[in-house]
């Protein structure tokens, strides 16, 4: 009577080791899946460094189109051209409001 029992016993680790797993994963997942959403939901400092990055690429680029831009109307403007002085001018304005925005490395002169 003892012996069945104590098999009984020594053998129900085994049975209930899939169980016991199963319970543990079931308690942790709110904690994992909320963990999951604040990962999802945050930017990482590299994230928003490349995406800092990216921006003022993008400003530099929009400011070289208009400095181009600018020295055209401007040449035009110098041969008389009314309509191309008022859009140079035009052109000055936005970039002079787009310069600030660009961070510039300091002289090491």
């Amino acid at each position: 009577m003892k012996l069945p029992a104590l098999l009984l016993c020594s053998a129900l680790p085994l049975f209930l080791g899939g169980c016991l797993s199963t319970a543990a994963d079931i308690v942790t997942a709110p904690v994992r899946v909320a963990g999951k959403a604040v990962d999802l939901a945050t930017t990482s400092q590299s994230e928003a460094d490349e995406n800092r990055g990216r921006e003022i690429r993008r400003r530099e680029e929009r400011l070289g189109r208009l400095q181009r831009e600018y020295e055209d109307k401007a040449e035009l403007c110098d041969r008389g051209n009314d309509r191309a002085c008022r859009e140079a001018v035009a052109l000055r304005r936005e970039m002079d409001a787009l310069i600030p925005t660009i961070p510039m490395e300091p002289d090491n002169d």
